[in-house]
Parts: structure tokens; sequence; C-alpha cells
């Protein structure tokens, strides 16, 4: 069963942009023989890491989007630990996450509509609606 991920990697700074160029194509054609289908890449540029990950501050940032199944993700995730160049990743499943803000999105729409069906209850001020003791002074 094909699922839809997005796979962001992060390249070594030092590295050329041919050799980015062709871990790219590597990893794409990895995708394309194990019957998956890349959607998109993306290169995001050079960006600054928020900690030092491998003595490197900053790092040339990839995200790849792709149709596959699970034995293929792993096998996409097995050539990103074992590259060099690569200093971080993550996969993140898109479909699991396209469902919850589907859920999101209708309960926001159902409230909506209630909302604009039954007016808010009116604001009564505190004051009016407060039961207040009389305070009689004392007689000295």
């Amino acid at each position: 069963m094909e699922r839809f991920y997005e796979v962001m990697f992060i390249v070594r700074p030092d590295i050329e942009d041919e050799e980015l160029d062709k871990l790219i194509a590597g990893l794409e054609q990895t995708v394309v023989n194990g019957g998956g289908v890349v959607r998109s890449t993306e290169k995001l540029g050079r960006r600054k890491l928020a900690y030092l990950v491998r003595k490197f501050s900053d790092g040339n940032y990839v995200l790849l989007t792709i149709d596959a199944d699970g034995a293929l993700v792993h096998e996409v995730e097995r050539r990103l630990r074992v590259s060099e160049p690569v200093i971080k990743f993550i996969t993140v499943r898109m479909d699991e996450e396209e469902k919850r803000i589907g859920k999101i999105k209708a309960i926001r729409a159902t409230r909506r509509k209630l909302s604009a069906i039954a007016p808010a209850a009116p604001v009564v001020d505190a004051v009016e609606s407060s039961p207040v003791a009389e305070v009689t002074p004392a007689s000295a």
C-alpha cells in the first residue's frame, strides 16, 4: 500500500552542487526502482542549524516528497544513514497528517455552523446580577 511521505535531509555545507545533485538523483532512482513515485524535490538552500550536528553549524536542506510503501521508505532511510554527506534526516508520513488536519477542519466547520445557528448568550452586567448585602453602620 503506497502512502505519502516527506523526507527532509540536511547535507554537509561543504559539498559541491554537482555532488548534491548526484545524491538527490540516486535517492530518486531508488524510489522509482522500488516502485514508488517522486512527487517533488526541493532544494531549500543553506541554512543555519539550531545546534551543532557532526561539528557543522549550517547545512544544505533538501525536501523529497514521495509516494511509497514502508519497505521502500526503510530502504531510502538506510541509504541516507550510510551516506557520508548526509548529517541528519527525518521522514514524516503525510497521509496521516492530512487526515488529522481534515478532521480538525471538519470539527471547526461544524462549530462555525452551530455558532451561526444559535446566537451567543446575552452578556449580563455582573454588578446588576450579583446580590449585594446591605451594610448598615454600627451605632456607637
